[in-house]
C-alpha cells in the first residue's frame, strides 16, 4: 500500500538523485491523489500532460492523442476495483457453479451452431477445437453479451497515474493508443473492462498488438464487432502459446482409495501408463484414454473433491489466465459444449476467508512450516507448507486449505503453547 501521508522531503531528495525528476513528480502526484482527493483531477491532468509528451515522442499522432486524451477524467471506479481484495477464497465448486450454468451451456451451443462455418474454419487453421474457443468466449464475455463499458484510455490512464502498477498500465495505455493510431478502432469506441481488456475475448492492448488477426479480411482488426477477428485472434494466441492439437486440457479422473495425494501436483508430470498402473481411471471407472503426452493430477478442492488429469494444453490456458479454477472451467465448459456430461462437484463445504488464511499461515510459521508472509493469499509456498504439515500429522496431503485443516493447525498450535506453559519453571517467590 502507498504511504497515505506521502513521501518525506529526505526520501524525495534521494529519489530525485537516483531516478530523476519525472519519477519524483509521479510520486508527488500520487501523494496528492491519495491524501487530497479533491485535488485528484489536478494531479491527473499534470500526469496526463507529461504522458502525452512521452506518447508523442514515441510516434503517436496528434490526432490520436487529441481523440483519446482530451478532457479525460480519472475513473475512480477503476482504482476501487484494482484495490479490491476478495473477502473469501472461492471453492472450485462455487467457481464452476457460477460460471457453467445450464443457460451458459445452451447459449454456447446455440452460438456454435449459428457460427458453425466460422468455427470450423478457425479450428482447421489453428488446431484449437471450436468448443474450446467457444468456452473462452463464454467465460470472458458471455458470448459477446458483456464486452465492458469502461473507456479504455481513461481507465488505463487512471491506473497508470495511480501508482500501484503504474509501469504496466502505462505500457498498456501506449499500446492502446497505437491500436487507435493504426485505425483499428476509434478512441471513443475503445470500451472494455476496468483493467483494459477489450473485445469478445478480452485482449489486453499488448496482446492485441502481438496476436490479433484480421479474420474477416477487411483490412482492420475489430475485436468488438467482428467475431471472425475475435476468434482468429484468440486461436492465434493459443497456437503461439503452444497449443497441442488433439490433446485435451484436462480430464476428470477417479483416484484409487490408497492414492498418495502428495503425487497430486501440477509439476508432477507422468505418462498416462504410469498413472493407470497406479490405479487412476477415467471418471466413470473405465480406462484412461491412449494419449502420448504426459499429465499431472490436480485436486482443486482437496482430496474430497473432484480430481483432474491435466495436460500441456492446461499450461497453455494458464498463460491466458493464471488461475487453476479458470483453466479447469475452460476445459469443463468446452466438454459441456461438445456434448459431454457434467462432472460431479464434491469436496469439503465452506471456504476460508482471507483473514482466516492469514491466520493459518501465521500458525504454520509458528509450528515450523514456512508459509511465507501471512498475507491471506494462497501461493505455492503456503500450499507446500500445508502439505508438509499434513504429512507430519498423518492427514491426506493435498495441500488444500480446507476449514478442517485450519481447525487442526490451530488445535496443534494451542496444544503446543499449553505444553510450553506447563513446562515453564515456576516463578521464585
Amino acid at each position: 500500500m502507498v504511504n497515505r501521508f506521502g513521501p518525506s522531503v529526505r526520501s524525495l531528495s534521494r529519489l530525485r538523485e537516483r531516478v530523476g525528476e519525472r519519477v519524483v513528480r509521479a510520486a508527488l502526484l500520487l501523494a496528492a491523489w491519495t491524501v487530497f482527493p479533491a485535488h485528484a483531477q489536478v494531479a491527473f491532468d499534470d500526469w496526463l500532460a507529461a504522458f502525452r509528451e512521452e506518447a508523442a515522442a514515441q510516434g503517436i499522432s496528434t490526432a490520436t492523442l487529441d481523440a483519446a486524451l482530451t478532457d479525460l477524467k480519472p475513473v475512480e471506479r477503476a482504482i476501487e476495483l484494482d484495490r479490491r481484495q476478495p473477502e473469501f477464497l472461492q471453492t472450485f465448486s462455487d467457481y464452476l457453479a457460477r460460471r457453467i450454468t445450464p443457460t451458459q451451456v445452451v447459449r454456447g451451443q446455440a452460438a456454435l451452431a449459428a457460427n458453425g462455418t466460422l468455427f470450423d474454419a478457425v479450428e482447421a487453421r489453428y488446431g484449437v477445437p471450436k468448443a474450446v474457443l467457444a468456452a473462452f468466449w463464454g467465460l470472458e464475455t458471455h458470448y459477446g453479451a458483456q464486452l465492458g463499458g469502461f473507456n479504455i484510455p481513461a481507465s488505463l490512464a487512471t491506473l497508470a497515474c495511480d501508482g500501484r502498477r503504474s509501469a504496466f498500465f502505462r505500457s498498456q495505455l501506449l499500446d492502446a493508443l497505437r491500436i487507435v493510431d493504426a485505425g483499428h478502432v476509434a478512441a471513443a469506441d475503445m470500451k472494455g473492462s476496468w483493467a483494459g481488456a477489450m473485445g469478445h475475448m478480452q485482449f489486453m492492448p499488448s496482446t492485441f498488438l502481438a496476436y490479433a488477426q484480421d479474420g474477416d479480411g477487411d483490412g482492420r482488426i475489430d475485436l468488438w464487432r467482428s467475431l471472425p477477428d475475435a476468434l482468429h485472434s484468440a486461436a492465434n494466441y493459443l497456437q503461439h502459446a503452444g497449443w497441442r492439437s488433439g490433446e485435451p486440457i484436462a480430464l476428470a479422473v477417479r483416484l484409487p482409495q490408497d492414492f498418495d495425494f502428495r503425487r497430486a501436483r501440477v509439476a508432477n508430470r507422468l505418462p498416462l501408463a504410469e498413472w493407470a498402473a497406479a490405479g487412476v481411471t477415467g471418471a466413470d471407472g473405465g480406462p484412461l484414454p491412449v494419449l502420448a503426452g504426459r499429465a499431472a493430477i490436480v485436486l482443486p478442492q482437496g482430496w474430497q473433491g473432484p480430481a483432474f488429469m491435466v495436460f500441456d494444453n492446461f499450461d497453455v490456458v494458464m498463460q491466458w489466465n493464471r488461475s487453476l479454477n479458470y483453466a479447469l472451467a475452460v476445459a469443463q465448459l468446452g466438454e459441456r459444449l461438445a456434448g459431454g456430461a457434467r462432472i460431479v462437484l464434491a469436496g469439503e463445504a465452506g471456504a476460508l476467508s482471507t483473514v482466516q488464511l492469514a491466520a493459518l499461515q501465521q500458525s504454520l510459521n509458528e509450528l515450523g512450516f514456512d508459509s511465507g508472509n501471512p498475507d491471506g493469499l494462497l501461493g505455492p509456498l503456503t500450499q507446500s507448507a500445508i502439505r508438509r504439515y499434513q504429512v507430519v500429522y498423518g492427514l491426506p496431503a493435498d495441500g488444500y486449505p480446507a476449514p478442517s485443516v485450519l481447525t487442526h493447525v490451530e488445535q496443534t498450535r494451542a496444544a503446543g503453547r499449553l505444553a510450553q506453559g506447563a513446562a515453564a519453571p515456576s516463578a521464585v517467590p
